[in-house]
C-alpha cells in the first residue's frame, strides 16, 4: 500500500504534521540542487531521518487508534449482550414472581378447605344466638342442612328440614333457634295455625333474655291477628311493650296497637 492510501486512515493532526515534514523535505531537496555543498545533503539526510521517524511513530498511533477502536465496538457489543441478557433476566423475575404468587394463593385456598372440613368433621363449640353449646359435626351439617331452605326463600322446604331437625336432635343446643326460625318458615307460608304453635313452644323452652324473644312475640301476635283474633293479639303487644320497653319489636307493637285501636 503507498503512502497516499495509508495516509487517508489517519486522524487529521497526523495527516497535518506528515505534510509539513514533506514540505520540508521538498525545499530542502530544492536547496541542496542549487548548493551541492556537504551541510545540505546532511540536512536532506538529517531530514528524512526524522520523516521515517514520524511515519514510525505516525504508524503506530494508527494501529494503536484501530486497536481502541476494535476495543470500544467489543466492548459496545458485550453491553449490548448484558442489556439483552438483563431484559431477559428482569422478565424470568416477573414470571417467577407471579407464579410463587399463584401458588400461594393455591395454598392459602388449599389451607382454608382444610380447616373448613375438619372444622366441619370435628366437634366443637358453636355460639348461636348468643348461646354457646358443644356440638358434634353430624349435628352441625345437619342444622346447616335445615337451614339451607329458608335462606334460599324455600318455606316448605324450610318447614320440612327443620322440622325433621327437631325430631331428629331435640335437645339439641340449636333446638330454641330452630323453633324460631321453623314458625318463620310457617308463617312465611301462611301457616298461621301451625307458625302460632312454634312460637308459643319457642317462647316456652327459650330463656326470657333470648335476643329473638321479642320478634316471636310480635310475630305470634301477627298471628293471631291473621285468624281474626285480636283480643289476644292485642294483649301479646302490650305485655310485649311492657316486658322489651326499648327492644326496635316494641315499636312495631306501638304501630299495630294503634291501628288495632
Amino acid at each position: 500500500m503507498g503512502l497516499q492510501p495509508r495516509l487517508k486512515t489517519w486522524p487529521p493532526a497526523s495527516r497535518w504534521w506528515v505534510g509539513v515534514l514533506l514540505a520540508g523535505w521538498v525545499q530542502i531537496s530544492h536547496a541542496a540542487g542549487l548548493f551541492e555543498d556537504e551541510d545540505a545533503r546532511r540536512a536532506i539526510l538529517d531530514l528524512r531521518g526524522q520523516l521515517a521517524q514520524a511515519m514510525a511513530v505516525l504508524k503506530q498511533q494508527g494501529e494503536q487508534i484501530q486497536q481502541l477502536q476494535r476495543n470500544q465496538l467489543a466492548v459496545a457489543n458485550e453491553l449490548e449482550g448484558i442489556r439483552v441478557d438483563n431484559a431477559r433476566l428482569r422478565g424470568d423475575n416477573e414470571k417467577l414472581l407471579r407464579k410463587v404468587a399463584e401458588v400461594e394463593q393455591k395454598i392459602k385456598a388449599s389451607s382454608q378447605e382444610v380447616d373448613e372440613r375438619v372444622r366441619k368433621l370435628e366437634p366443637g363449640v358453636e355460639t348461636v344466638d348468643g348461646k354457646r353449646f358443644k356440638v358434634d359435626a353430624d349435628e352441625r351439617r345437619a342444622y346447616e342442612d335445615a337451614m339451607s331452605g329458608l335462606r334460599a326463600g324455600d318455606y316448605d322446604k324450610a318447614t320440612n328440614d327443620l322440622g325433621n331437625f327437631l325430631k331428629r336432635y331435640p335437645t339439641s343446643g340449636y333446638a330454641d333457634s330452630v323453633r324460631y326460625w321453623l314458625a318463620s318458615a310457617q308463617y312465611g307460608r301462611r301457616d298461621y295455625r301451625s307458625a302460632t304453635t312454634t312460637f308459643r313452644a319457642f317462647l316456652t323452652s327459650a330463656d326470657a333474655d333470648h335476643p329473638r324473644a321479642p320478634e316471636a312475640m310480635l310475630a305470634l301476635a301477627n298471628c293471631y291477628v291473621e285468624t281474626k283474633d285480636s283480643k289476644t293479639a292485642k294483649r301479646l303487644l302490650e305485655e310485649l311493650i311492657k316486658k322489651y320497653p326499648e327492644a326496635e319489636a316494641s315499636i312495631a307493637a306501638r304501630e299495630r296497637l294503634a291501628v288495632l285501636k
